[in-house]
């Protein structure tokens, strides 16, 4: 455990205020990820069953972009094809929710003038 605290001191003095805003960026990306889960769980726990809202996807692509981006700063290829991969599964159920509200609303406007 020294070592880690040594090592972490050093890391501390040593990072730039440049690394130290990309580092700032990249926690706070993975916060944003990290709550599509929290978010899955609050709504799941409403309704005593497992759903996935629309929010879990707003929440995966906002975090996973932030990631990407922190990903192509760090130059690690590893890390940005898992998250670039994952950036079009979020956009095309966004893209879903979107058609969905607007073909519920094409029907909600259709059923009130007939």
């Amino acid at each position: 455990m020294t070592k880690f605290a040594a090592d972490l001191s050093q890391w501390w003095t040593a990072i730039t205020w440049t690394d130290f805003v990309w580092f700032t960026f990249g926690l706070a990306a993975q916060s944003m990820f990290a709550m599509r889960f929290l978010v899955q769980l609050i709504a799941s726990e409403k309704v005593k069953r497992s759903i996935v809202p629309d929010a879990f996807w707003y929440f995966s692509f906002a975090g996973g972009f932030g990631l990407f981006l922190y990903a192509v700063h760090k130059v690690d290829p590893v890390f940005m094809l898992g998250q670039g991969l994952g950036l079009f599964i979020y956009a095309r159920n966004i893209y879903f929710i979107s058609l969905n509200k607007k073909e519920a609303a094409a029907a909600r406007g259709l059923t009130a003038a007939q």
